[in-house]
C-alpha cells in the first residue's frame, strides 16, 4: 500500500510535469495561451508520468537486455531533470523515428578526452550531452553510441528508464544517478504494474 507522504511526493511530480508539458507546448505553438490552463488540468487528472518501451540489443548488457522498459517521461531535458548516470531514452541520430537506451556519460561544460591521442579534446556546448552503451564487452566500432555518431542535443531525450523487465522472474529498478533514483521513487511506487508489464512482454 502506497503511504501518504508517497502520494503527495507523487502528487507534486505529476503536477510539475503538467505545467512543463503545457507550457512547452504552447511555446512551440501547439496550444495557445488560453488552452494552457485546461491542458496543464487534462494532462494532471488523465495522464501518466510513464509509459512502455520494448528495448533489443545487448549494447546496454548487462544492465539492460532485451527486455520491457518502464520509462518516466521527461517534458524537458535539462540537468536539473536528468543527471549524469541516468539511462535516458532517446531518439535514434541515425533514424528519428527509432529511440534507443543509453547512459547519460556527460553534459554541456564536459571536456571530452579520447583515448586516440590523435583526437583533440573538446567541451561540449550548451544543451549538448554525451550517451554511452553499458556493454564493455563490445567494441567502440560495435556500438551505436556518442564514439560513434558524437554529442546530441539534450531535447533528444526523451525520458528516464527506471524499471527494466527481463523476464517474469528478472526484473528490477535500473541503476541511475542517486538523485534521479531519490526522484523517481514516489513514481515508481505508484505506477509500476509488474504484471502489465509481463503481460506486455516480447519473448
Amino acid at each position: 500500500m502506497v503511504s501518504l507522504s508517497t502520494w503527495f511526493r507523487y502528487v507534486a511530480h505529476k503536477f510539475e510535469y503538467s505545467v512543463s508539458l503545457s507550457w512547452k507546448n504552447y511555446k512551440i505553438g501547439q496550444i495557445t495561451d488560453r488552452e494552457v490552463n485546461d491542458a496543464v488540468w487534462k494532462t494532471f487528472f488523465h495522464g501518466k508520468l510513464t509509459y512502455l518501451h520494448w528495448n533489443k540489443g545487448e549494447e546496454m548488457a548487462p544492465t539492460i537486455s532485451g527486455g520491457t522498459l518502464l520509462v518516466r517521461k521527461l517534458p524537458l531535458a535539462d540537468p536539473t531533470r536528468v543527471s549524469v548516470g541516468d539511462v535516458v531514452l532517446l531518439k535514434d541520430p541515425d533514424n528519428e523515428k527509432n529511440h534507443i537506451v543509453r547512459r547519460l556519460a556527460a553534459t554541456e561544460g564536459y571536456e571530452m578526452l579520447s583515448t586516440d591521442a590523435n583526437d583533440e579534446p573538446f567541451v561540449l556546448e550548451k544543451d549538448q550531452c554525451w550517451v554511452l552503451a553499458d556493454n564493455e564487452k563490445l567494441k567502440p566500432k560495435e556500438v551505436n553510441d556518442s564514439r560513434k555518431f558524437g554529442p546530441v542535443p539534450m531535447m533528444d531525450i526523451v525520458g528516464r528508464v527506471i524499471y527494466c523487465l527481463r523476464t517474469a522472474v528478472d526484473h528490477g529498478p535500473v541503476q541511475n544517478n542517486y538523485r534521479s533514483m531519490r526522484k523517481d521513487s514516489a513514481v515508481l511506487e505508484v505506477e509500476l504494474d509488474v504484471d502489465e508489464m509481463a503481460k506486455n512482454h516480447k519473448a
